[in-house]
């Protein structure tokens, strides 16, 4: 029994397809199979709104004659706070792209308003 020119043209066109399928597919697979537990990247997370809710009292309780620098200081530390916070309860931000001001001050209540929404108390 011969194998048709057709069904030769089938495989050798459909062949490269599967394949590449295949490579794409099967390490996902074999991880899902393996149940490799993940890493946690950055610190707890009962941690990480502890320190978010110190630095959020610290920044609004500086007193009107602080340093600009101090202000600023304590302003970066809880935007870096607040990053890692998004990162791990996924929430979208853009604390990284805007400069200080305006816009900015509007993202970070946004920001603290969503994480509050997924369960993280910032105040």
């Amino acid at each position: 029994m011969a194998i048709g020119p057709v069904t030769l043209y089938a495989v050798v066109a459909v062949a490269p397809s599967v394949l590449f399928w295949c490579a794409l597919k099967v390490p996902a697979w074999v991880r899902r199979w393996r149940r490799e537990p993940e890493i946690p990247v950055g610190p707890p997370i009962e941690k990480l709104a502890a320190d978010l809710r110190r630095v959020h009292r610290l920044l609004a309780e500086l007193p009107p004659g602080a340093s600009a620098v101090r202000r600023y200081g304590t302003r970066q530390a809880y935007d870096a706070l607040l990053v890692q916070a998004c990162r791990e309860v996924e929430v979208d931000h853009r604390l990284d792209g805007l400069p200080e001001g305006f816009e900015r001050e509007i993202e970070r209540l946004r920001v603290e308003e969503s994480l509050s929404e997924r369960g993280l108390s910032v105040s």
